[in-house]
């Protein structure tokens, strides 16, 4: 999962079985390689799992592989890292796979295909859960229950989160310093955050950017959305539930938790919509940061190690990304994303998914127990390249190496802000980033384009849920 978020963020650019049209034509070249008929011993009873290949790498794929042996040495287990550019590159393949009559068993979903394999693709979990109750009260003591909610589809239970991502904000020590301003604290207002970023402007030189985001659904416009008390869907959550709140928390824990998240409405023309916007455009305007970049945002952590980018969200993520980019403990660190009419932040999350055409569905249960386990986790993750769904993981020792000092930002983001929430990602998911994508870029080419791109959006957003996946 090395560096899985970066691309995570641009997941499925086209419709669940349609827009796919277009791009399975132009994979017909590799056909073998996506029904994975090359592969030997396809058909050899392997219980078969596919992830994304620049995020599974032979390391981790051995510690998985290994570790599943050693539990449950009957059940014959394979990996599948399918190679593909992107999150919405690899959802294209699965698809194709699942034509071709070669789908896997188990599939790795980020939150933004949860409600898509959920209702299309995906088997409800709720029977085995309710079966091992007692074996998985552990898991569900040590995970938050808003990253369980969000793997929550009307009234059941579809994945098991394992990783989760909440944008929060990175600084630049050497900046800050540069700037003579201090750390922010916990509870920094929108104002706070314009003034560093003025002070950053002012101390630097013509080639820096005090404030660096990417357009895409995670980490773009979508947690001042959130921030500023509103969203691009109308939010509500599923009725039932009640089997798994009563079941593994205690009632302070599940109070206000439902069956899942339901969005439906597009509000983009709401008042607070255009106001998050239109501030965004004024950042721009006064040159603190420039048009959002499309894209996975890869090239963030070079302009950020080397000081040219302040601020910019990030999640857990970047602590081993940073990291490896050379930069030591101490020379950047995370805040909690700035209060404006709120502080609720947003996250995105991600665990196994079933597919109904499994013919081994015990087993893959089987798989997604053994994948959600503190030891099976703690080998995974060592790199810091997310942040673990279990609580406990997160300790000074884990980010001792690579920092950042307010390590506890990460999973405090839930435990501190419980209406934090994940990204609004109906059914329609494909559509609805494709729509926010291009019309955030048209609204910020300047204030007076903000108005009449929400309006576009609005009409498209309509549209967009209106259809069928």
């Amino acid at each position: 999962m090395t560096d899985s978020h970066l691309t995570r963020r641009t997941l499925l650019r086209y419709g669940a079985y349609g827009a796919g049209a277009a791009a399975l034509a132009g994979t017909a070249a590799s056909w073998d390689r996506l029904t994975g008929a090359d592969i030997p011993g396809r058909d050899d009873g392997s219980l078969v799992v596919a992830t994304l290949g620049p995020a599974y790498g032979p390391e981790a794929i051995r510690t998985l592989t290994e570790g599943f042996k050693k539990v449950h040495p009957d059940i014959k287990l394979r990996i599948n890292a399918v190679q593909a550019t992107d999150w919405s590159d690899f959802f294209a393949k699965i698809l194709t796979q699942i034509a071709a009559g070669t789908a896997p068993d188990l599939v790795y979903v980020a939150t933004e295909g949860v409600q898509l394999f959920a209702q299309r693709l995906g088997v409800a979990l709720d029977k085995w859960v309710k079966r091992d109750a007692a074996e998985l009260r552990e898991y569900f003591a040590d995970v938050h229950p808003s990253l369980v909610e969000s793997m929550m589809y009307e009234g059941s239970l579809y994945q098991l989160p394992v990783e989760f991502n909440a944008a929060d904000m990175y600084l630049n020590s050497q900046v800050l310093k540069r700037a003579g301003a201090g750390f922010p604290a916990a509870d920094w207002t929108r104002d706070d955050f314009t003034d560093l970023l003025r002070d950053m402007k002012k101390s630097s030189g013509s080639q820096f950017t005090p404030y660096f985001w990417t357009n895409r659904l995670w980490g773009g416009v979508v947690p001042w959305l959130f921030a500023n008390g509103t969203n691009l869907l109308a939010e509500s959550k599923a009725p039932g539930g009640a089997w798994l709140w009563d079941g593994f928390y205690p009632s302070a824990e599940r109070q206000g938790r439902g069956g899942g998240f339901r969005w439906t409405t597009p509000q983009a023309t709401d008042a607070r919509v255009e106001e998050s916007y239109d501030y965004l455009a004024s950042l721009i305007q006064e040159d603190l940061c420039t048009r959002p970049e499309g894209g996975n945002g890869q090239n963030l952590i070079g302009v950020f190690s080397t000081g040219r980018v302040g601020v910019t969200p990030a999640g857990g993520f970047w602590a081993g990304g940073l990291h490896l980019a050379g930069m030591r403990p101490g020379s950047f660190d995370v805040q909690y994303f700035p209060r404006w009419r709120t502080q609720r932040m947003q996250f995105g999350a991600a665990g196994y998914a079933l597919l109904r055409t499994s013919k081994k569905q015990d087993e893959a249960w089987e798989f997604i127990k053994f994948a959600a386990r503190r030891d099976t986790l703690m080998r995974l993750f060592e790199t810091n390249q997310t942040t673990p769904a279990r609580r406990s993981m997160l300790s000074a020792d884990r980010y001792r190496e690579t920092g950042p000092r307010h390590w506890q930002v990460f999973y405090d983001t839930l435990d501190k802000f419980p209406d934090t929430g994940p990204i609004p990602a109906p059914p329609q998911v494909a559509e609805v980033e494709q729509v926010l994508l291009k019309h955030t870029g048209t609204a910020l080419a300047s204030r007076r384009s903000v108005a009449p791109a929400l309006r576009r959006m609005q009409s498209d957003l309509e549209k967009a849920m209106e259809r069928d996946v």
